[in-house]
């Protein structure tokens, strides 16, 4: 009886429906898996502990950021500002421990200094109405121009060495770095999937005026959405500044598309309302092997923007396209 129910359900389609959701869902996770093993099958050095410690610990201060980049993203926000913050903030944490030798108040500073520009991210969006693109890019430059001033344009280093040990203090093999990163993953995955503001983060995104309705605070979510990733992207950049032993201003966003990347590769839709903490972490250990695989094998590093680039616009297509199809 049961060979003949699934031979109907095959027959009509239904068992691809039914597994079609698990595909997608989970697709992020079957392609890192197999970049892995290929990667591992491939390339002597790539399954040594040595490097796998060292991509873990380079994508320590990415997934601080991209954790909470991607509840802003699932709110139906996008942050341009993440880079802006991630430069600007050890400056002024390393100006803070430069004068009071206090590590714990220049690492408060620094994460302060975060939350303090996602708070205002958060107004301009949810109070202004500002579009979140067109905000959080103007944010970006005032808060750029803010870390050669706090700076006057010299690069900053610790004083003491405590600071150094933010990051890079080694417990179990691995560095704190990894350490604080997986704590904040945990702490977003709990928020999101366990606490009520991560079901109003979700029917935010999803569709705010009916969340409004439903007795959402839409207002008071996205703005703490923006400030919590604020608050990551200065925690990020301390870490950052311990890790290299100095912060310099700048107006780079490679950090930003750093995070971007991982988001969407992960397969949060940056449409909002749908995606996870976990899939930014695949989407990003993705990207770190791909690259890490490309350098061991010397891949020329113009081609490996060409096809950094191209996974993610096939990331945003595949998004894109699932979105269109009909739910039936």
């Amino acid at each position: 009886m049961s060979e003949v129910h699934l031979d109907e359900k095959v027959e009509s389609g239904g068992l691809i429906a039914h597994l079609r959701p698990h595909l997608k869902g989970y697709g992020i996770i079957w392609i890192t898996l197999a970049l892995f093993l290929l990667l591992t099958v491939t390339t002597g050095p790539f399954f040594s502990e040595a490097n796998l410690r060292n991509i873990l610990d380079q994508q320590a201060t990415l997934l601080i950021a991209a954790s909470l980049a991607t509840v802003a993203m699932i709110a139906g926000g996008f942050d341009l500002s993440i880079s802006a913050v991630f430069v600007a903030a050890p400056l002024l944490a390393l100006q803070v421990e430069n004068a009071t030798q206090s590590v714990l108040l220049a690492v408060v500073v620094g994460v302060l200094a975060g939350l303090f520009v996602g708070c205002l991210n958060g107004v301009v969006v949810a109070v202004l109405k500002v579009n979140s693109f067109i905000g959080t890019l103007a944010t970006s430059f005032m808060v750029f121009g803010a870390g050669y001033l706090i700076s006057d344009r010299r690069i900053l280093q610790p004083e003491t060495e405590t600071f150094r040990k933010i990051a890079r203090t080694r417990w179990f093999s691995l560095t704190t770095a990894t350490w604080i990163a997986l704590g904040v993953v945990l702490a977003t995955w709990f928020l999101l999937s366990r606490t009520r503001f991560g079901r109003h983060v979700y029917a935010t995104g999803g569709n705010p005026e009916a969340a409004r309705l439903a007795g959402v605070r839409v207002t008071g979510v996205t703005i703490a959405v923006f400030a919590l990733t604020g608050a990551a992207a200065g925690l990020a950049g301390v870490v950052s500044a311990s890790r290299s032993l100095s912060a310099m201003p700048s107006d780079d966003f490679s950090f930003l598309f750093g995070v971007i990347s991982a988001v969407v590769v992960g397969g949060t839709s940056i449409a909002g309302g749908e995606g996870g903490v976990w899939r930014t972490v695949f989407g990003a250990f993705f990207i770190a092997f791909m690259i890490n695989g490309f350098n061991l094998h010397q891949v020329d590093p113009i081609w490996q923007r060409v096809i950094q680039g191209a996974v993610i616009l096939v990331a945003v297509s595949i998004d894109a396209w699932a979105r269109r199809r009909p739910a039936g």
